[in-house]
Order: structure tokens, then C-alpha cells, then sequence
């Protein structure tokens, strides 16, 4: 913003400076120095043959190459434009680099796009790739999807794969155009979407004007208010908004709808009838201040593979993670994505949250209804939640008692003997075979964990969770385990019976979730 004002002010002295009645000696140097610096600012496309080594600076490891490439993309997008520019980086550290702005054509659906974008060159080009980001105007929202998160970045495969000279900047703009023309990366705000971003460059300027944290802070709301955002429209998203709107725990429920195609996503009946404190939105910054984000989107496709599959949906979650641990900092992550065990590892690594406020969905639906077979169909009675379904979310999940478990029968079996007590898991189990795992099933399961984390209840559920060093686990992973869970996440692990193939069977599951954790590319 700083960088495009003084350009603008710029052009304008220099306009207002060849108008004044002045010794035409001065006057040509006022001139001559006003154009040097609006030059230092930007390089016009149309000067960049004539001047192209002053374009480029010395920084620039192979200058040549660099030059002979900017020609070409000149040529084939001569509406692009050349600067120097300060670019931040994750770390806070500043660096100039030269600036590539301007759009690429595109079709969509019939009409005809030009995508703003800009790319950042970085000194070592072109053996390395540049950065990649959109470049929306006030009136345009950004699709965060597969390749393009919250802040813009463009990820795609023709930057993974970048080597010189197969991989060049024209190359790059024609996939952006070919990508884009499948998914289209931005779209025109709503009115209400279009005045939260108003809100928030007037939130910025006050900042840059001066306004001190403590004014701030006190137009901000006072942080009390029990809001949830569901991420992913889809029929679990919804089916999670709609279980947790209806149990009445949360005074706000937005749903953030990743996909492009709001008649597939189903958010369009919810905009036909509306629910009272449940909002769709396209925009990160609804999500701001959560105490719950629900994360329920799944990457679906033409894949070769299971582990293509997952990396799939590790490059969707490299989108969104950062954007959600930016506009929540202090939420509990709840990933009901699959597989969960692995995507919410993949969600406590992208967040960096602390591992007791990033769980998973895990054995907590299956638990449940395990406990109720015994209780209720089996006759059976437990002091307590005494027996739990834990490991693997799946064919893997393994029966545990817990380790106060002294179980009795209402038809005078005696169940503190252990064989009575597997032959009572094994007909639960039985029972429990014949149940799927439904989209509105998961989502009352997500509305109880949700109920659980803002109420600060400290009930126990079986959830995934970190298990480095139980069970002699020595990898990070994560596991479902009976865990006590309230308004700050996982605060303890309750204990389970020592039986060895319980730990047999969880070590497996373990080192086979590391060995394909390993395998990903983070």
C-alpha cells in the first residue's frame, strides 16, 4: 500500500512540477529528479529492453538469464510490470526483490477472466521458483482450495517440480491459466463480505495511524462470545453446523464453504432457510476468534493411490491451516477429516497449536455406541465408562477396560472374570458391525466433543490425541484415547488396563501411521 502511494504522489508532482512558472533550469532539475525516483520505484514493461541490467540489480546471482527471461514473459504479457519491492518472509525478515505484476487470462464457464497476480523473483532465478501470489482487487474474495490458501499463495505442481531450464516464468503463467480455468481462484465479494473487509482496512489504517493497543482492544469484542467454525460444506460440515446449532452451545456457527460449487456443497438450502446464529462465508476472517474449529474437508479426485490420496489432502490443509491458526489462535482443532489420525497430525504440525488443543474425531462415535450396546442392549451394567473402543479409527480400533473396570450383570453373570468380560466385548462388537458411520451419526458425535471443549465439562471421550510415550510408543503419532477433555483441549489421558495385546496391537497401528507420516511431503 505504502510503496503503491508513493508511486501515485509521485506521478502527480511531477505532473504538478512541469506546471509551475519556474527558471527553466530548476525546473528540469526538480523533473530530473522526480522521474529518477519514480524510475527506482517502478520499470515500466516498455523500458525494460532499453534499461534491463539497471532493472535487475546486482543481487541477482545470474542477472543474465534473469534479463534474457523477463524479455520473454514482456512479450508474451505486455501488460506486466517490473518493481522493486521489500518482500517479507514467515520469519519477519525483509528482503528487495523485483516484483512481476500483472494478470493472466482465463475462461470460465463460458466468460472471460483476467486474474490479477504477482510473482516475487528471488535472487537465486531462475533455479529457484518464484513466490506466487494472487492479487485481488477491494471487490474480490480469494477461493481457498487445493492451490490457493487464505493469503493468496498459489501452490502448484509446476513450482514442486521447478528445474531450470525445463521450468520457466511463461510456463508458469500458462498452467496458472490452465489451473485456473478448472478452479477459478477468485470471486466478487457480497455485500457483507465486501464490508468485513472494509471493517478490516479500517481496523489497519487506525493501527497505522497510531492508534494505541489498549483503544483497540477496547472496540474489540470482549472475547465471550462461544463461536465455532466449521470448515467444509460438504455433508459432514453440514451436518456438524446443523447438530450444533440445534443442541444450543454455540452463539455462533459459521460455516466456511471451500468449494467453488455451492449448489454441490449444499450451502445454497442454507441461504434459502437460513438459521438464526449459522453463517456461510467464503472469507477466513469470519472465522476470527473461534473456540472450536471443526475441520471436515477431504480432497476428492482421480487418484492413483492411498498415499496420493493423502498427500492430496496434506497440500488442501497446507491451504487452510495457516490461515485458521492465524485467525483463531487460541481454538481447539477438531479434524473429522480422513484419515484422522493423519490429518491431525498433519494439523498439529502446519498450526504449531500445543498438542492438548489440536484431537481428532477418532474412536469417539464408535466408543459411544459401544458402551450403549453394553449398557443398554446387552444388559450389561459398568461402574462407569469402564470399557473403550481405542487405536485406530476403522478395522484397527482395539477393545480396552479401564484400569478401575469391575463390571457386574443383571443376569448374574460374573463379569470381573476376564473371560466373561471378552465374551461381553465380542457380542458388543457383534452388535456394533452392523452400524456405518453416517454423515448426520458423526456429526451429533461432533456436537458432543464441542459441547464437551465450551462448557469446560471435562468428560471423557475417546479422541485422537499425541500418545508419544504410552503404551512404550516412541514416534510422534496420534492415537484415539480415552482423554478428559474441556475448554483448553486434552487435560489428562485416563488410564487403561496393562494388557500386552492392547500395547502389541497399538504399537503396530503406530508404527504403521509413521511410516506413512514419513512418506508425506510436509
Amino acid at each position: 500500500l505504502q510503496s503503491n502511494k508513493d508511486i501515485i504522489l509521485n506521478s502527480v508532482m511531477i505532473m504538478y512540477a512541469s506546471t509551475l512558472d519556474l527558471h527553466s533550469g530548476l525546473k528540469h532539475i526538480i523533473l530530473q529528479k522526480l522521474t529518477c525516483k519514480a524510475k527506482r520505484k517502478t520499470i515500466q514493461p516498455t523500458t525494460i529492453m532499453v534499461i534491463s541490467h539497471k532493472a535487475v540489480p546486482l543481487m541477482y546471482k545470474f542477472r543474465d538469464l534473469t534479463i534474457e527471461e523477463l524479455k520473454n514473459v514482456n512479450e508474451s504479457y505486455p501488460n506486466v510490470t517490473f518493481s522493486m519491492n521489500a518482500y517479507t518472509f514467515k520469519d519477519g525478515s525483509q528482503k528487495d526483490l523485483l516484483n512481476v505484476s500483472g494478470t493472466v487470462p482465463v475462461k470460465f464457464q463460458g466468460r472471460s477472466y483476467n486474474i490479477p497476480i504477482c510473482l516475487w523473483i528471488l535472487d537465486s532465478h531462475p533455479f529457484t521458483p518464484p513466490i506466487c501470489f494472487l492479487k485481488p482487487t477491494a471487490n474480490m474474495g480469494i477461493s481457498v482450495g487445493k492451490h490457493v490458501d487464505a493469503r493468496g499463495r498459489i501452490y502448484l505442481p509446476y513450482l514442486q517440480n521447478w528445474s531450470h531450464p525445463q521450468s520457466m516464468i511463461i510456463g508458469l503463467l500458462k498452467e496458472m491459466t490452465t489451473t485456473f480455468e478448472v478452479e477459478l481462484p477468485l470471486y466478487s465479494l457480497s455485500s457483507s463480505d465486501a464490508a468485513r473487509q472494509l471493517e478490516l482496512l479500517s481496523y489497519i489504517s487506525k493501527i497505522t495511524e497510531g492508534e494505541n493497543d489498549k483503544q483497540l482492544k477496547s472496540k474489540k469484542n470482549d472475547g465471550g462470545c462461544n463461536k465455532v467454525t466449521v470448515i467444509g460444506a460438504g455433508d459432514l460440515g453440514l451436518a456438524c453446523a446443523l447438530a450444533i446449532s440445534a443442541k444450543g452451545i454455540a452463539d455462533k456457527v459459521v460455516v466456511l464453504n471451500c468449494s467453488e460449487d455451492t449448489v454441490k456443497s449444499g450451502t445454497m438450502d442454507l441461504e434459502i432457510f437460513p438459521l438464526p446464529n449459522v453463517e456461510i462465508s467464503r472469507d477466513f476472517s469470519a472465522s476470527a476468534d473461534s473456540k472450536v474449529v471443526v475441520l471436515t474437508m477431504n480432497s476428492l479426485g482421480n487418484i492413483q493411490s492411498y498415499l496420493d490420496l493423502v498427500q492430496n489432502n496434506v497440500e488442501l490443509f497446507r491451504s487452510i491451516i495457516p490461515s485458521v491458526a492465524h485467525y483463531s489462535q487460541h481454538s481447539i482443532l477438531l479434524v473429522a477429516s480422513q484419515p484422522v489420525e493423519i490429518m491431525t497430525y498433519v494439523s498439529w504440525k502446519m498450526s504449531r497449536f500445543p498438542k492438548s488443543r489440536v484431537i481428532g474425531i477418532g474412536c469417539n462415535l464408535d466408543s459411544a455406541r459401544f458402551q450403549h450396546i453394553i449398557t443398554n442392549l446387552l444388559k450389561a451394567q459398568t461402574r462407569g465408562k469402564d470399557v473403550w473402543l481405542i487405536g485406530e479409527q476403522g478395522e484397527n480400533k482395539v477393545m480396552a477396560w479401564s484400569a478401575s473396570s469391575l463390571a457386574t450383570s443383571r443376569q448374574s453373570e460374573d463379569l470381573t472374570n476376564e473371560n466373561a468380560q471378552q465374551l461381553l466385548a465380542d457380542r458388543a462388537m457383534e452388535v456394533l458391525k452392523g452400524k456405518g458411520q453416517k454423515s448426520w451419526s458423526v456429526g451429533l458425535s461432533i456436537a458432543d466433543l464441542t459441547d464437551s471443549i465450551l462448557n469446560d465439562k471435562r468428560k471423557v471421550h475417546s479422541i485422537s490425541t499425541m500418545v508419544k510415550g504410552c503404551y512404550n510408543i516412541n514416534c510422534e503419532v496420534f492415537l484415539s484415547m480415552p482423554c478428559v477433555l474441556g475448554i483448553n483441549g486434552v487435560t489428562e489421558i485416563s488410564k487403561q488396563r496393562d494388557e500386552d495385546t492392547v500395547a502389541q496391537k497399538l504399537q503396530a497401528s503406530a508404527a504403521s501411521l509413521h511410516d506413512l507420516q514419513q512418506q508425506l511431503k510436509l
